[in-house]
């Protein structure tokens, strides 16, 4: 009787525990969606739309607010994970970041003598390729965990 009076506690905070993990699940989604929403429509209000120098810096700044909660529940949503887990995304940055700086790091050189057109190769070309990296990093440490 013990057992399963224990069981049925078990089986309670394993519901509660699983519930509370799925609705903080999609933060980092949410997250990650609104950053992307403030930071493409900065991009394309500062590109396109004929304002001020004071209000397109502004608008420059805005992206930085989404982005930081977006670390933010990242880094909550990787320290309720699983060891293994954990483990798969540290290699997806050890992955990723040497790439990054090798990218900023060539792209620098090359334009100490060569110019580069900021239409193929400023800054804003270049985060796109911080993420495929991230990701290939993922795809590499699952693939090596089997998962």
């Amino acid at each position: 009787m013990g057992y399963i009076l224990n069981l049925k506690k078990e089986d309670k905070m394993n519901a509660t525990s699983n519930s509370t993990q799925k609705t903080s699940r999609p933060r980092p989604l949410t997250a990650f969606a609104i950053w992307g929403v403030t930071y493409i429509g900065a991009r394309l209000i500062v590109a396109e739309v004929p304002l001020g120098f004071e209000y397109k810096l502004a608008l420059s700044f805005l992206p930085l607010l989404p982005f930081v909660w977006m670390v933010y529940e990242f880094i909550r949503a990787i320290r309720s994970m699983d060891e293994l887990h954990k483990q798969i995304h540290l290699e997806a940055l050890v992955v990723a970041f040497p790439l990054c700086i090798i990218t900023v790091m060539t792209l620098g050189l090359l334009e100490m003598f060569m110019e580069l057109s900021k239409e193929d190769w400023s800054y804003r070309h270049l985060i796109p390729f911080f993420f495929i990296y991230y990701f290939a990093g993922l795809f590499i440490a699952r693939k090596r965990y089997g998962l």
